[in-house]
């Protein structure tokens, strides 16, 4: 059995081994950026063994100018002609795309023949229309940027260049994260919709829905988890990879601890107690980083119900103001459909940009 390597890893190596040569021997004076970004696992370092079964392997993406997309047929033939067969026990052929399953592609070990490597030449400016929907970042207004797909945004940012002679990097540094006021109008709304629930964990309860209940903390502990990303600067990844990442982001670890308790309780009161610290704890970071006028949290009792809350919409309203004479002003608080978790279908086809926008807009 093949020694499972990181794929990121595995296709640098595979890269200035392997490709790098060939392009330097058939190609001299081709200027190209070459790296791993976009879709996959690999990307953003989360890879094991079982993510070798599809889209996985010595892979990279090649971009060249708009006058030498023109050799992209003849460059796939020199390529199909020199790789290997296998590179570090992987294979280098992949099968041909799957129409019935978008297009994917599998590892598929060949002894002759020509290659079918997964490398894909493409423009920077085409490539970045087809997968974010934009290509040009200095003009995105705030609404534009809630429009795009936050994981797509997040895989465009990892990964890495490998050969930058057409200076990507500098593009994509663009979007390297959310511009100030798009990041506080995402600070805001998810404030605002967990101060939408936050009696319900308890009310739920109190009225015999202890399913209620728990999906209601679930639900306040994932925006929660949200603010920590945007508190950090970092772009939060889609669901499968959502939990993992944030293990990783660099907060305290007890406002982690609360999180998993809360959301791992079997009764109402650690349910309670541990979803609203998780909130104060949240609220302390919020303060701590001066983003808006220091706001007096505590834990308190909900208009004297036994029911302990933080009055989240303090916060929520305390943020909002930040954004008064923007764009944003005015906007319903509901973050992106980005933050809603099974909502990619959507969010992350450029095809529904428009309308994301039109939700935002008067």
């Amino acid at each position: 059995m093949v020694e499972f390597i990181n794929g990121l890893n595995l296709s640098e190596r595979f890269f200035f081994d392997i490709a790098k040569p060939i392009l330097d021997k058939y190609f001299p004076d081709l200027v190209y950026s070459s790296g791993l970004i976009g879709y996959g696992s690999d990307v953003l370092g989360f890879d094991d063994v079982i993510s070798t079964d599809h889209m996985w392997g010595p892979r990279f993406y090649m971009f060249v100018s708009e006058t030498d997309i023109a050799l992209k047929e003849q460059l796939f033939s020199v390529f199909s002609k020199e790789l290997p067969y296998t590179y570090e026990g992987y294979s280098v052929n992949f099968s041909k795309p799957n129409m019935n399953d978008s297009g994917v592609r599998h590892p598929e070990y060949i002894t002759k023949g020509l290659v079918s490597p997964l490398i894909f030449i493409q423009t920077l400016n085409v490539y970045l229309d087809s997968y974010l929907g934009v290509h040009d970042f200095d003009t995105l207004s705030m609404v534009d940027w809630l429009a795009l797909s936050e994981h797509r945004l997040l895989s465009l940012t990892s990964g890495k260049i490998f050969v930058d002679n057409l200076d990507i990097n500098k593009q994509l540094s663009k979007i390297r994260f959310y511009p100030d006021h798009v990041r506080l109008f995402l600070i805001a709304s998810n404030w605002s919709l967990i101060a939408e629930e936050q009696a319900f964990v308890k009310r739920c309860f109190d009225v015999g829905d202890e399913i209620g209940s728990v999906l209601v903390c679930a639900r306040i502990a994932e925006r929660l988890m949200r603010l920590a990303f945007l508190y950090c600067n970092m772009y939060a990844p889609y669901s499968k990879w959502f939990g993992k990442a944030f293990k990783l982001l660099p907060i305290q670890e007890n406002i982690k601890f609360a999180l998993h308790l809360a959301v791992i309780a079997t009764n109402i009161e650690e349910r309670e107690k541990n979803i609203v610290l998780s909130q104060k704890l949240l609220a302390d970071l919020h303060n701590s980083l001066k983003i808006t006028e220091f706001i007096d949290i505590k834990i308190e009792r909900y208009f004297g119900r036994d029911i302990k809350v933080i009055f989240a919409d303090k916060l929520a309203e305390s943020v909002k103001k930040k954004l008064s004479g923007t764009l944003l002003e005015n906007c319903p608080l509901i973050g992106s459909l980005s933050e809603v978790s099974n909502f990619t279908i959507i969010s992350d086809s450029p095809d529904y940009q428009a309308k994301i926008r039109a939700l935002y807009l008067d």
